[in-house]
């Protein structure tokens, strides 16, 4: 047993380590050919891994020949807006299936599920022509209004308030306290960590999206991150060290948000205990 034991732990840390180097692997290569001069082949057989002259001077080309600071403001606005929404739009509406009753909330939660069934795709001409009758095409607006509340977000909220004990609201309630009341001083800071996996999956959602910035948007000045990259991966696929410095600032605030984050994201999971 204790050879099957040692067996099965080395069979573990290889999978794992396949993994990591399925994952995070390309990520590193772009890393490493980002830093990388123009006299150094990218392509040498076999490859190598760490630049021989590291140089930041890539970035800086990728800055001047491509707008790549405005379209990252760009998509900041757009996923700042959309973390605010997210978190606002399904705290309530997670709230409201989980605590509230009102007729028809099974439909609307029934609602929320189905919405997960439909392919974001199928709804663009839709949402293209909502966005056009409204007058906000070719704004960073209509960018942010078709994923203003995920419906996994919600349900996400829904179920984390539903782990929080009844006896904490019914004991507010016998102190005079009112939804408003029971909502913002007891059932949110007991979900923080729902909270804080809704802020990333929202974030990233907006930062990574493409398809939709790309169809609304008709003015080079408001393009996102991801549809000015791809301007510069096309117009500059001879050079992969500018495309991969151009895919590293694209990568860099997900990084940051992730690692400032992450306490709360892997507590999210089993949110919903209340902590004495």
């Amino acid at each position: 047993m204790t050879r099957t034991s040692w067996a099965e732990k080395v069979f573990r840390y290889v999978l794992l380590l396949v993994v990591l180097a399925l994952t995070v692997g390309p990520f590193l290569w772009q890393l490493s050919t980002s830093f990388k001069s123009t006299t150094e082949d990218v392509y040498t057989s076999p490859p190598r891994f760490l630049p021989a002259h590291p140089t930041a001077h890539n970035y800086a080309e990728v800055a001047d020949i491509v707008p790549v600071w405005d379209y990252a403001l760009n998509s900041l606005t757009v996923a700042v807006a959309s973390v605010l929404t997210n978190l606002a739009g399904a705290s309530t509406a997670g709230y409201a299936l989980a605590r509230l009753r009102f007729r028809g909330r099974g439909l609307a939660g029934l609602a929320f599920v189905a919405a997960l069934l439909v392919p974001a795709e199928s709804l663009v001409i839709a949402q293209f022509t909502m966005m056009r009758d409204l007058h906000l095409n070719n704004t960073l607006t209509a960018v942010v209004l078709p994923g203003a509340v995920g419906a996994l977000n919600v349900l996400l909220m829904r179920n984390a308030f539903a782990g929080v004990p009844r006896e904490i609201e019914e004991a507010a309630v016998v102190d005079g306290a009112n939804t408003w009341q029971r909502f913002t001083r007891i059932a949110l800071p007991s979900v923080r960590g729902t909270l804080a996996v809704v802020a990333i999956f929202a974030f990233m959602g907006a930062w990574d999206d493409f398809l939709w910035p790309l169809i609304v948007l008709s003015d080079s000045e408001r393009y996102t991150l991801t549809v000015g990259l791809n301007f510069l991966h096309g117009t500059f696929q001879q050079d992969p060290r500018l495309v991969a410095a151009g895919t590293v600032i694209a990568v860099a605030p997900l990084v940051v948000l992730f690692a400032c984050l992450q306490r709360y994201f892997f507590r999210g999971a089993g949110e919903g205990a209340v902590k004495g």
